[in-house]
């Protein structure tokens, strides 16, 4: 989606517009359906705001290569976070995601000893597979099924560990279905997320007793208004390793596609509790190029 835009070179290390040409492939010509493609996700991947969907990135189809960036700002009572990056989709099959997700401790971060306005940062690196089906077409009973995986690395390991983290790096493994039902103009979406990170792996991963990995959930349901204005809802459960009480989160979205490239996001995120600081809601925005 959800949601200074990262400008990728027409040479993206994987063809040349040459090669690309030379094997079949499109660079930039995509022609998806609107919207089809997702929105950017706060870990860079394609899907919503907070739930990674079985799409692939960029605008591209099965003879091309699409990319897309994003920058994406939550405003907290107490925090305050932003997010940009970038993903490359190659033949509607394979995405490769990026991004550095920064938050701003205000406040908070006096109360906590980090010292005022302290940021924790973090990057993400994704890859993701389309199985098999297909978001729009085939059998309505048949979603689009991708696997993927995101390594994390966080940048403020003294932190992590002093809250009791027993890591400061993890990767999260992820099994999307999706599938946009056009007859009732609905987009449905599940996700089953393996993952030991604590507040996104912004407090590190797992704890220091050997807690780890565990089973998390994501839902995501959108209605399309038009072709380009979408609203939704969605849902993501969250582990407690650290006995902080986090909380899982949720947002109501909305999604507007300005031209065939843009698109803008716009959402009420609750995120209960972060870091023991509760009732963090507030307004999420995102802004998406993509080719």
């Amino acid at each position: 989606m959800h949601k200074a835009l990262i400008i990728v070179p027409l040479s993206i290390g994987l063809f040349s517009n040459h090669q690309a040409r030379a094997q079949g492939l499109e660079i930039f010509e995509g022609d998806k359906l609107v919207l089809t493609n997702g929105v950017s996700t706060i870990e860079g991947t394609s899907g919503g705001g907070i739930a990674t969907w079985a799409t692939i990135a960029g605008r591209e189809t099965e003879n091309g290569i699409g990319v897309s960036s994003h920058v994406t700002i939550v405003e907290l009572p107490d925090y305050g976070w932003q997010s940009h990056g970038f993903a490359i989709g190659v033949a509607n099959r394979i995405e490769l995601s990026y991004a550095r997700q920064n938050l701003d401790t205000r406040n908070v971060g006096e109360a906590l000893g980090l010292g005022k306005g302290y940021t924790l940062n973090q990057d993400v690196y994704g890859a993701k597979l389309r199985l098999f089906g297909d978001l729009v077409y085939g059998a309505t009973m048949v979603p689009q099924v991708s696997v993927g995986v995101e390594h994390k690395r966080n940048l403020d390991g003294p932190v992590a560990f002093a809250v009791g983290a027993g890591d400061d790096e993890g990767t999260d493994f992820t099994l999307s279905a999706s599938k946009l039902l056009l007859e009732h103009s609905v987009l449905v979406s599940t996700t089953a997320r393996f993952t030991n990170a604590n507040q996104n792996g912004l407090l590190g991963f797992g704890n220091v007793n050997g807690k780890g990995y565990s089973l998390q959930f994501e839902g995501s349901v959108a209605y399309q208004l038009s072709r380009r204005a979408v609203l939704g809802a969605e849902y993501r459960s969250k582990p407690d390793n650290l006995g902080l009480g986090e909380d899982d989160w949720l947002d109501l979205f909305g999604a507007y596609a300005v031209t065939d490239n843009v698109t803008v996001t716009a959402a009420y995120a609750d995120l209960g509790s972060v870091a023991t600081f509760e009732d963090q809601r507030g307004a999420f925005l995102s802004a998406q190029l993509a080719f």
